[in-house]
């Protein structure tokens, strides 16, 4: 099993198959090969509150399709149109990955797919960092984002085999 240690949620520290990996959010933008210095990177767990560009009760009715709605709250994808549906399906499964209530969008969801659909930069490899801070902390959570920190073991060098127990291609 790894553990990965954050400290002070910005820098990833961990041993793979006893190769050490070090890495920020600048590095990890490196490998991955985003941009990583600008961008939203907001990580919003259950709180809604106006930020410089959303508010609220805004992006709820935007979401919902419905302009007749007075608060804030999550919205069933089903409520979505299909663009909508689909921006939701990407930020749920690569940028605040999960593995359940995928039919329900967060405040947080809500957030990143409206800057999405604004064109407004998200800073990806802050997000990974403090989702995977989040999930980290939580006792029955699959570490996240599977297929980038593939990318990351790489780079340092850490062998690795697929489910099949042999050497990826």
């Amino acid at each position: 099993m790894t553990v990965i240690h954050l400290k002070k949620k910005d820098v990833v520290k961990s041993s793979v198959k006893g190769v050490a990996i070090e890495f920020d959010h600048d590095r990890l933008a490196s490998i991955l090969g985003v941009p990583g210095k600008n961008g939203i990177c907001e990580y919003i767990k259950d709180v809604w509150e106006e930020s410089k560009y959303t508010k609220p009760h805004e992006i709820t009715r935007r979401f919902a399709n419905n302009e007749t709605l007075t608060a804030a709250r999550r919205v069933k994808s089903g409520k979505m149109k299909p663009f909508q549906r689909f921006i939701h399906f990407l930020v749920m499964k690569n940028v605040i990955p999960r593995f359940g209530k995928r039919d329900t969008s967060s405040f947080m969801d809500l957030t990143y797919m409206d800057h999405l659909m604004a064109r407004r930069l998200v800073n990806l490899p802050r997000v990974m960092m403090r989702h995977m801070s989040y999930v980290i902390s939580m006792k029955d959570h699959e570490l996240p984002y599977e297929d980038w920190l593939t990318m990351v073991f790489e780079e340092f060098g850490v062998p690795l085999v697929d489910k099949k127990g042999e050497e990826p291609k």
